[in-house]
């Protein structure tokens, strides 16, 4: 049984991302299939009511958002580096504008070429997570205007390419290269044939096809039940705690995403680092949970 489990379905471009990185990493893991509109029985006793995809578990530590579970896992298992430039600020730069800017061109591209054929279910699925109408006429009348700009962004990324490089940050895939890839990933496995290629953008098409080349490593399946039974097998790490969030230790607080998916996660605040915030719940079934976010773009309340 694998000691890394991630919990995803195969058609979300945030969990792309992260079995990329898994596969430069060259890492063993297990994929719990979720499902990928609510109800999630299986994943919410672990997130204590996070509902997004994906979801990474270590033990009885549940990581949650891949901006996070990227570094996690970068941490516990370093070499190779998903940093492999030596500059993280390059490549979080790389993700903040792959997770964003690029990410919303490419749901009105996808979602507005897909118009009617979108399952209603899963229209009124994402109204409920982001609070906001889910609206594919808007979007179907927004996509050429998405795709010029997915076009302009695909350009700026292949200039970094332009010297012959292989890969973003050079010889070596890392993290920048999987933030990137995975939206044209998520528009080429939606609408085929809508940007399968671009030969007016030099290099673009060669890098994507190296990205996808690499693989997610070795992948086995796992049963939802037998994830929960990890985590109550098992117990929280310990952990640190920054000096200025120390009079918080110990006090019942929520966290929360702050542009979507909204819904809190409550327990007992239990340690932070730069890049994240961390709560442990008391799980009636399982004991013990610590569940993890990352401080940027996460909000959190004492109750």
């Amino acid at each position: 049984m694998s000691d890394i489990i991630l919990h995803q379905y195969d058609s979300s471009p945030f969990s792309e991302k992260v079995r990329i990185c898994l596969g430069i990493k060259g890492l063993s893991w297990a994929a719990v299939d979720q499902p990928v509109i609510m109800p999630k029985p299986d994943l919410v006793p672990l997130t204590g009511g996070y509902r997004r995809i994906p979801v990474l578990q270590l033990g009885a530590d549940i990581y949650c958002d891949s901006a996070l579970i990227v570094r996690e896992l970068d941490r516990r298992f370093p070499e190779p580096s998903l940093f492999p430039g030596g500059n993280r600020g390059t490549a979080n730069a790389f993700e903040i504008w792959a997770d964003k800017t690029l990410f919303q061109s490419a749901v009105l591209a996808i979602f507005g070429t897909l118009g009617d054929g979108v399952d209603p279910a899963f229209i009124k699925d994402r109204e409920a997570l982001s609070g906001q109408p889910f609206n594919v006429a808007a979007m179907k009348a927004l996509s050429p205007f998405a795709l010029t700009q997915i076009k302009a962004q695909a350009a700026l990324l292949a200039e970094q390419l332009t010297d012959g490089r292989d890969f973003l940050e050079g010889a070596k895939p890392g993290l920048a290269d999987a933030a990137a890839y995975y939206n044209f990933w998520f528009i080429r496995t939606f609408c085929p044939g809508l940007i399968d290629r671009l030969p007016d953008v030099p290099f673009l098409d060669g890098w994507y096809d190296r990205v996808g080349a690499i693989g997610h490593g070795a992948r086995s399946a796992m049963s939802p039940s037998d994830a929960l039974a990890a985590a109550k097998a098992a117990n929280p790490i310990a952990l640190d705690t920054l000096p200025g969030d120390a009079p918080m230790i110990g006090k019942r607080v929520t966290l929360a995403a702050a542009d979507y998916g909204r819904d809190p996660i409550a327990g007992i605040f239990a340690g932070s680092t730069h890049y994240s915030l961390s709560v442990v719940r008391d799980e009636a079934e399982l004991g013990a949970i610590a569940v993890h976010v990352p401080r940027l773009g996460y909000s959190i309340t004492v109750v």
